[in-house]
């Protein structure tokens, strides 16, 4: 299957320390971004959408500003060209404004429809933290 990227800034009125915790962490991630959150003890992360895991490992964190989760087969944890998302935590110097970048590399969905999910997970998220 052909992978691709989708790229998206969203505005976050919130400071990046707050934030930051819901993208970082298995408690965060799981009030917006999955139905539930999981470290095993190999510390991979174990995300479950609709009673599905899916394993990934995080390979880039710099504290209140981007963190990286490459997904992986556990049955072929060598495989390459793994699906992946990032987000990272940008602020405009002029109007001091946050925003929020999503990556998301994979294989499932159109850019539509990925547009569609990611508004809606980043609305619940908007809608926690107050932002």
């Amino acid at each position: 299957m052909v992978k691709s990227k989708f790229v998206a800034d969203y505005q976050i009125n919130a400071s990046k320390k707050i934030v930051f915790h819901y993208l970082s962490t298995a408690s965060g991630l799981e009030e917006w971004f999955a139905d539930e959150v999981r470290i095993d003890e190999d510390k991979n992360y174990i995300f479950n959408f609709d009673n599905e895991d899916h394993y990934a490992k995080l390979v880039a964190l710099r504290s209140n500003a981007h963190v990286k989760f490459d997904f992986f087969d556990p049955k072929n944890p060598d495989s390459s060209d793994h699906s992946y998302i990032e987000f990272k935590l940008e602020e405009n110097e002029l109007t001091q404004s946050l925003f929020l970048k999503i990556i998301d590399y994979s294989n499932d969905y159109q850019e539509d429809e990925l547009e569609a999910i990611w508004e809606g997970m980043v609305g619940k998220l908007k809608e926690i933290i107050g932002g």
